[in-house]
């Protein structure tokens, strides 16, 4: 089937002809047609002139991947995001040529690549197209970086009007389906990159590049006016209007060719006359006309922290606020032609010199904007791996099985975790904890964030003795409350630690920060920089020190913040990149992205060869890869506001669909306005209700995690008890705990199954084409569908429920038929909340912490309307044994014809496991009392040892059925 004879395509013709066709390759400068069969795959030197060289190699049945280049030799850096020791798939393939193209057949897909141009096309097992590359949709850039070449490459691909694209990392316009969008991989504060794309059609892309990368138009944004023309607010052209005001009073007027403090950099533009001398806010407009010089869809974005406003002909387009060291974009479209002007009007109110853009980029041709297209700045060849599946679940274990599995992570992490910006002593994190516990609110973990060393030894991993005098007894004590402890450790080091000088004599600190006197926030201000985690040496240094200092206390749990790398906030990517490089590898242009990948990958493997406990790590960067270290996210430091909120929805969902399945955010969001920092009373019931709102939306993602900036964040402290408020989360805190076999059994499956807990509805309901850019609902797990409540002073929003099955209510088991948008109920107190027909959801009795009781008894609840089942997932919680088969399955099977529920025989068995144990079972359709209850009244008791059993679904009191359906 294979051979490994290299050959060049000429077959036998006529001596006139060979002589025509040899008198025409010259003329026209073109290549020989060269394929080259291996035993993995096959390789084709296309025809056409300055066609490059393309490589297929067969990684499993459904894993192709292709390398383009130039050189024709496909040497390039090894690959960080590839596991390092790959899985051996199945790389069985059949070869044949047609005409101008040959083909590779796997037993999931067909490759074909055209001989002529070496663009490559992709069908399933039937001959169903999935994807195609652009004929003459290639294309390279040569790069010179700190004397080293490289190439900026460029790969387009046909795309059908109605396919959409999911995953992409994580991102914060609010955009779940991202076909026809412009979307940039780089890592920044509240963006995470992760370079693999899910389709609608059942495949997905992992682009094999560490560098920026933009999926649609390859050209970044950059200031007005680029292409636009700008007349004043006279009509003048060439320039805006710009007014700046102190405290509402104009103290200049002058017209501005552009508006761009994007950078700190840029902040030394800013006219001295409009800077206070104290904290008097400050305020800036611009004011005129737009006009294209080309028509079509221009993209815009309004870059900016704190108040910023903008206005297109007398319509508000944007209205957001943002911490004023965090600015970010807000993107949106117009669609201009040339010779009609529009009015822009920009209003901006500022406390601090802060930072605002107005960007833009002209449309992309009309052929091109239809494509997928895939740019990145730096590599030595195009490299994308084709991944198909039946469907999006397999399209996302394809990807773990070419990145690393998703190691599980302790059971007690999915828990609530109680955190805030910070406590300033031992003291304050005990008094915290204790609280929980005596008001019976559960919890598992508490975080020690930064600033918990002294203040001119950062990177010491030492503790301020005023404020921490006794760091063991500490976590000693948070272990006696049965809680576990995180705290944050930084890949920042004053240059005066001893930590600092190990690293930087054996070559591993980056010294330009350091260089250049930058100095960090913190007191006077100190020199400081970040560390190069691209060795094997750097990274056994990095947590050596951490093990000496911190691990050995027996902290539970690592916060590796600020790892995109943010060694200095705000500035320029060229000066980014200048304080960040050279790496171990080379170049940091080359390496931009991958940061937290070989950064957590040092203390994964450190402390998981320490002991066998299992390793959490909750970074606030992810990358391609880092689900096998251990790894949770978070979406940086958000703000506290209803749109912020409503954008961690799309966020969640495309980064679980990129295949990162651990993830969470800032309940309430991290940085605050000034009227909730200084507890207005005007502001109290909306930051109580904001507060209320995000804790039930983070009842049901990933990680369960409350933290943020001062108010402090607490449930008592946000809200009193006796308050609808503090009963809202304290409903939810316990839900969540009631909930926990369910919400295990789905972590146990991002292991064992490569599943994803948070759901894009299109993973689950694809042929329904109302899901595919819903944005403000999902799936959490296969029973729930999520619906939180992202307004102020709503008691009721529309839910679209998928069609296709029918949808109970879980506050009062009504039920809907599917296809339909309802207005939901959503009083202060609940969220919208729906399962779907046929679920079967494991509960237990509510505890204060994961396993308080071992043998509590589980309740399963069946939601009736359909057939169902649910593998009940168990295994010491701990350890690694799952990875040697220590673990448990119990199948829970409902037929609906028969109205039987039936509990399986166990599979497998793990230290510690319960032989026998009580089993309550409830069933759910229709409105009946209880409906909601953290512990409903069972329907059914029986004593389970491990062998299969029935129950009969039984009249239960209390149902109402003629009203449990409603249209």
């Amino acid at each position: 089937m294979h051979n490994a004879n290299r050959r060049v395509r000429l077959a036998l013709k006529p001596l006139p002809y060979l002589l025509a066709l040899a008198l025409a390759v010259l003329a026209a400068g073109a290549n020989a047609q060269e394929v080259k069969q291996d035993a993995d795959g096959v390789t084709v030197h296309p025809s056409a002139r300055g066609a490059a060289p393309v490589r297929l190699q067969v990684v499993d049945s459904g894993i192709i991947r292709i390398s383009a280049d130039p050189d024709g030799d496909f040497k390039r850096t090894p690959s960080l995001m590839r596991v390092p020791v790959p899985v051996q798939g199945d790389t069985a393939y059949q070869f044949d040529e047609q005409g101008d193209t040959v083909r590779i057949r796997t037993a999931k897909v067909t490759a074909q690549v055209s001989t002529v141009d070496g663009h490559v096309s992709f069908a399933d097992a039937a001959g169903k197209p999935l994807l195609a590359e652009v004929a003459g949709g290639r294309s390279f850039a040569p790069l010179k970086v700190e004397g080293k070449s490289y190439l900026s490459t460029r790969q387009r691909f046909a795309s059908p009007d109605d396919e959409a694209f999911y995953g992409f990392g994580q991102h914060q316009q609010g955009w779940m389906n991202q076909k026809g969008r412009n979307v940039e991989l780089l890592q920044s504060n509240i963006d995470l990159a992760v370079p693999y794309l899910v389709s609608s059609r059942n495949y997905g892309i992992l682009w094999d590049n560490n560098s920026i990368t933009r999926m649609g138009d390859p050209r970044g944004l950059q200031p007005l006016p680029a292409s636009l023309k700008l007349y004043d607010a006279k009509g003048k052209p060439g320039a805006l209007t710009a007014r700046y005001s102190v405290n509402g009073k104009q103290v200049l007027e002058r017209r501005e060719k552009e508006l761009n403090y994007q950078y700190l950099k840029d902040l030394a533009k800013y006219p001295d006359k409009a800077k206070p001398s104290d904290k008097r806010r400050m305020q800036v407009s611009w004011e005129g006309e737009i006009e294209a010089m080309r028509g079509g869809e221009h993209s815009f974005s309004l870059y900016a922290s704190e108040y910023a406003k903008l206005w297109v002909d007398d319509k508000l387009v944007v209205d957001r606020w943002r911490q004023n060291w965090n600015p970010w974009h807000n993107e949106f479209t117009l669609a201009l032609q040339p010779g009609q002007r529009h009015t822009i009007k920009v209003e901006w109110d500022l406390i601090d010199p802060s930072y605002i853009a107005l960007l833009h980029r002209d449309p992309l041709p009309a052929a091109e904007a239809r494509d997928l297209s895939l740019w990145s700045e730096a590599g030595q060849m195009i490299d994308y791996y084709f991944v198909a599946g039946a469907d999006a679940d397999q399209v996302i274990a394809g990807y773990r099985e070419l990145t690393g599995k998703a190691v599980l992570l302790p059971k007690w992490a999915y828990g609530f975790w109680q955190s805030r910006e910070r406590y300033k002593s031992q003291d304050e994190l005990l008094g915290a904890l204790a609280e929980y516990r005596k008001r019976k609110l559960p919890i598992d973990n508490i975080v020690l964030d930064w600033s918990y060393w002294p203040q001119d030894a950062w990177g010491s991993h030492d503790f301020d003795k005023a404020h921490f005098p006794d760091p063991d007894g500490m976590v000693k004590s948070v272990h006696d409350l049965h809680a576990q402890i995180m705290i944050s450790i930084w890949p920042k080091f004053y240059p005066t630690t001893a930590n600092y000088k190990e690293l930087d004599a054996a070559g591993h600190m980056y010294k330009r920060n350091v260089e250049v006197g930058e100095l960090d926030w913190i007191g006077k201000g100190y020199k400081n920089s970040f560390y190069d985690p691209y060795s094997a040496d750097a990274q056994a240094i990095y947590w050596r020190q951490i093990n000496e200092k911190l691990n050995s206390k027996g902290f539970d749990a690592w916060w590796m913040d600020a790892d995109e790398p943010d060694v200095h906030s705000n500035l320029d990517i060229g000066e980014r990149k200048a304080r960040t490089t050279p790496t171990a590898l080379g170049p940091s242009t080359e390496f931009f992205n991958s940061y937290p990948l070989p950064h957590t990958h040092g203390v994964y493997a450190g402390d998981r060869a320490a002991d066998g406990k299992r390793v959490f790590i909750l970074s606030r960067k992810g990358y391609a890869g880092t689900q096998r270290n251990a790894v949770a996210v978070w979406s940086g430091d958000i703000v506290s506001r209803w749109d912020d909120m409503r954008d961690q929805i799309s966020a969640g969902v495309n980064v679980s669909m990129s295949g990162l399945p651990n993830w969470t955010f800032d309940i309430g969001g991290f940085a605050v306005e000034k009227r909730y920092e200084d507890q207005d009373p005007a502001h109290q019931t909306e930051w109580r209700e904001l507060n209320t709102r995000w804790f039930q939306f983070g009842a049901f993602v990933p990680l369960f995690r409350s933290h943020g900036q001062f108010p402090f964040r607490e449930i008592w402290n946000i809200a009193p008890e006796g308050t609808p408020y503090y009963a809202s989360m304290a409903y939810y805190s316990r839900l969540r705990y009631a909930l926990l076999p369910y919400i295990y059994t789905l972590a146990g499956d991002t292991y064992h199954r490569d599943g994803s807990m948070m759901r894009g509805l299109p993973m689950d309901f694809p042929h329904d084409p109302k899901v595919i850019d819903l944005n403000d609902e999902y799936l959490f797990g296969p029973a729930f569908l999520v619906a939180p409540v992202t307004r102020f002073g709503a008691t009721s929003r529309q839910v679209y429920l998928p069609a296709g099955t029918s949808w109970i209510d879980f506050n009062s088991g009504k039920r809907y038929d599917g296809g339909q948008s309802i207005d939901a109920a959503a009083p202060l107190q609940r969220m919208p909340l729906f399962v779907r027909a046929g679920s079967i959801v494991p509960t237990t009795t509510v505890q204060q912490y994961v396993d308080e009781v071992p043998n509590a008894p589980l309740t399963v609840v069946v939601y009736t309307g359909a057939d169902g089942q649910f593998s009940l997932y168990e295994d010491d919680g701990k350890g690694y044994g799952y990875e040697k088969g220590e673990f448990s399955r119990i199948p829970l099977r409902w037929n609906q014809a028969k109205g039987v529920l039936t509990i399986g025989a166990r599979e497998g068995n793990w230290p510690g496991m319960l032989a026998k144990r009580s089993i309550n079972v409830r069933f759910v359709d229709g409105v009946r009392e209880e409906t909601g209850a953290l512990e409903p009244k069972a329907d059914s008791s029986v004593q389970y040892s491990g062998k299969r059993l029935s129950v009969a679904r039984k009249a239960a009191k209390g149902v109402k059925r003629k009203d449990g359906k409603a249209k």
